[in-house]
């Protein structure tokens, strides 16, 4: 599809074209939509730019050179010491709002970029990029010859090759002191060493979750929030660590997403300890669906026995009718039909039955093969009386 001479009408009137820029394809971790990419100055109102290393980390950057960076440009960026190789992925006025949300409020916090890269710059780059995994592998032999609790679980060179960066994954406090002197001895590189949770591992790794979709903490979730087995509470989602877990074997990060709005509407259902009182019986709260508002009360505390499901404003309504001393003949309004919230069975119409003709047709089978074997029948039946009677024979003679 030709993104670039597309055409969609405005409000007075006039035809305006897609930004090609703002409809770019996500090929990166953790990608940030710019959907202010087309709107008229927005690269120069501010000289910061975003810039994406290997998986998703991310650096915020001075554009001090004023040069013509676009989404998607490789640069050379300051570090300590040398300087590194990354992707621009983020331009413009939305840089603000995320160095905002990565709480860098100091200027000396964010470096320069120098300059494109070049194809010094690259060769270097590819150059030290070829050793990382060799260099994990031997990471991880040093670190078990040296009984430490823990697992390096990636190694990052920075362009420049003058330093790697460990991640490693581990329960408990870890003493790598000696490891550094070791690694550093192995590797003649600057060595250090970043401790990464399960959920962040999982970011790194990537993959696809349940519902069907890549993982939430590989595509666009930076700050991880902690999630409490609350959440599933409120969203009356069965307590099953199986399927509250994610791919990282934590609670799912998704379990967050909709806490506000069924707290929202939790507020409008009666509370759980409300007994309502009718002309014929008492009914006890037994379940409840949240978001669609209804509510199901049972005559007995703990089974299910003649269940009605009501809403919660007539749940609200028998409720104020009790504390003024009134009952209702029954939960269902006048006028409501009971069976109208029952789901309906979809094999109660005329559906024709396949099994049917198969049973005709084994009956069919079954009557041909008793006329083929009627003589052998008759046979059999014939040397059993036979026998019978020389049984008999036998009993009188003794």
């Amino acid at each position: 599809m030709d993104f670039k001479n597309m055409k969609f009408k405005t409000g007075d009137g006039s035809e305006k074209g897609l930004c090609k820029r703002g409809c770019g394809r996500q090929d990166r971790q953790l990608n940030t939509y710019d959907w202010l990419a087309d709107v008229p100055g927005n690269d120069e109102s501010t000289d910061l730019v975003e810039v994406q290393f290997k998986n998703t980390r991310k650096g915020y950057y001075h554009n001090v050179n004023n040069l013509d960076l676009k989404k998607g440009d490789i640069v050379a960026v300051e570090a300590n010491p040398g300087h590194d190789i990354g992707v621009v992925t983020l331009t413009g006025r939305l840089v603000t709002l995320q160095v905002k949300k990565a709480n860098l409020k100091s200027n000396e916090e964010i470096k320069r970029v120098y300059r494109k890269a070049k194809q010094v710059d690259m060769d270097k780059y590819y150059e030290a990029k070829a050793r990382e995994h060799d260099t994990m592998i031997r990471s991880r032999k040093i670190a078990k010859d040296l009984n430490l609790q823990m697992k390096i679980g990636d190694v990052e060179y920075q362009g420049d090759g003058n330093k790697a960066i460990f991640y490693y994954i581990a329960d408990e406090r870890v003493d790598f002191r000696q490891l550094i002197k070791v690694l550093a001895d192995a590797f003649h590189v600057r060595i250090e060493m970043k401790q990464i949770g399960a959920r962040q591992e999982a970011g790194r790794i990537g993959g696809t979750g349940p519902c069907g979709r890549e993982l939430c903490c590989a595509t666009w979730v930076k700050n991880f929030v902690s999630v409490s087995t609350g959440a599933a509470r409120l969203q009356d989602i069965s307590l099953n660590p199986q399927k509250l877990a994610g791919m990282c074997a934590k609670l799912k990060c998704c379990l967050n997403y909709e806490v506000d709005n069924y707290m929202e509407a939790g507020k409008k259902l009666p509370s759980r300890e409300v007994i309502l009182q009718t002309m014929d019986n008492d009914y006890y709260f037994f379940k409840s669906d949240i978001l669609a508002g209804i509510v199901t009360y049972s005559t007995d505390k703990r089974l299910a026995a003649n269940l009605e499901t009501i809403t919660a404003a007539r749940a609200m309504e028998v409720i104020e009718m009790n504390k003024r001393g009134e009952k209702p003949l029954s939960l269902i309004e006048d006028g409501q039909e009971r069976d109208s919230d029952k789901p309906k069975d979809l094999l109660e119409g005329d559906i024709t039955r396949f099994d049917k003709s198969k049973k005709k047709k084994k009956s069919r089978g079954k009557g041909q093969r008793q006329h083929g074997n009627r003589g052998g029948r008759e046979q059999h039946e014939a040397k059993t009386a036979e026998n019978k009677a020389r049984a008999g024979r036998e009993t009188k003679e003794k």
